[in-house]
């Protein structure tokens, strides 16, 4: 995260910073840049000096960098830097990735199903957006460590700790993840902690792409530990954290999207995924199916999804919501899921 927040400091935080707290009464003159002599004097005395944070690529400070009170290297600059990329970052890494798979990947025939809710998508984006800041409030700490150096980001490829390290951190990203928000999302539905903080995201029966992170914040939180716990328990290449960073949120709209493109007894795609939302105790897992299997919690999706004559027909649909009306009664103690499901109607969007 040291990389993002370099690139926003030089773009963008530098100048913010200079004017809204400036190291003043400013007795140089930006307008005429560093060659000005009172400039060089008010670099010089700046308790910060420039090191990128990346031998690969850097973003060289202007002179703004040095006329603020709060330099780049103090914490709380970087705790609010790090609280806004991740907020701003985050919302819009959501938007775009919501949107591009809403165009051209979502089933729209969804819209017909009779769990889909009145309003859905808008109130999924209102969820969303409502939760991202306390999101990111979160979620800031873990990124502030790493930019202190409390983590295990390494930064050249020389120093990755054996041999092929480079190219084992991503399955074992991958494993140590998928095994630990299994454990966290099957804790989330025990029923002294559903109600509170889970249930809000399983309003969605038949979710879109957009209901990726419309969760409570908390619930969203918890979900992400694991992705956070990693660098400070394994080496990790800092370009492969960002990387891996981007794939988590992409991959999370993936499994809301709607399209049952894989039948595999391994990936856990978007058809166990909506296995998940519409019988709500199966399914936990995040990449993978094993530890459904080795929990006792796999339920492979009915093969009438992967067919499209199928797939959205009225017999699959009464099928669909007797099962979960049934298992919510069964789980929760009455026939509504979250929230006003006697909005749920066919739609002619």
């Amino acid at each position: 995260m040291d990389i993002a927040l370099e690139f926003c400091d030089t773009y963008f935080f530098d100048y913010l910073y200079s004017t809204v707290l400036p190291a003043g009464p400013a007795p140089y003159n930006l307008e005429h840049g560093a060659a000005n002599s009172s400039m060089l004097d008010a670099r010089a005395a700046s308790s910060w000096k420039y090191e990128p944070a990346t031998q690969f690529i850097s973003f060289m400070p202007t002179d703004y960098a040095y006329t603020s009170q709060w330099t780049r290297d103090n914490v709380y600059r970087q705790a609010f830097s790090l609280f806004l990329i991740t907020w701003i970052a985050g919302a819009a890494l959501y938007f775009v990735a919501s949107t591009l798979s809403y165009m051209f990947v979502f089933d729209k025939t969804t819209f017909k199903h009779p769990k889909f809710l009145k309003s859905q998508i808008k109130m999924e984006i209102a969820q969303a957006v409502s939760a991202m800041p306390g999101m990111a409030v979160l979620t800031t700490p873990f990124f502030l460590l790493e930019v202190l150096g409390y983590s295990k980001l390494y930064d050249s490829l020389d120093e990755q700790p054996f041999k092929y390290y480079n190219w084992l951190q991503f399955p074992l990203f991958i494993l140590f993840t998928d095994c630990f928000v299994y454990f966290i999302h099957r804790g989330l539905h025990h029923p002294l902690i559903y109600k509170s903080l889970h249930k809000a995201h399983h309003k969605w029966i038949m979710p879109t792409p957009f209901a990726s992170i419309a969760f409570h914040p908390v619930d969203g939180w918890m979900q992400s530990l694991p992705y956070h716990f990693f660098p400070f328990i394994f080496p990790l290449q800092k370009f492969a954290y960002l990387a891996l960073f981007l794939f988590v949120q992409i991959w999370t709209v993936f499994i809301h999207d709607g399209e049952y493109v894989s039948d595999s007894p391994i990936l856990n795609g978007a058809a166990c995924h909506t296995m998940h939302h519409l019988y709500f105790n199966y399914n936990y897992g995040q990449y993978t199916t094993l530890w459904d299997r080795l929990g006792g919690s796999y339920r492979k999706p009915n093969e009438e999804l992967f067919r499209r004559e199928s797939k959205m027909g009225q017999e699959e649909w009464d099928r669909q919501v007797a099962e979960m009306e049934k298992l919510v009664k069964e789980v929760e103690g009455d026939d509504d899921r979250a929230y006003g499901h006697e909005e749920a109607v066919k739609k002619d969007n």
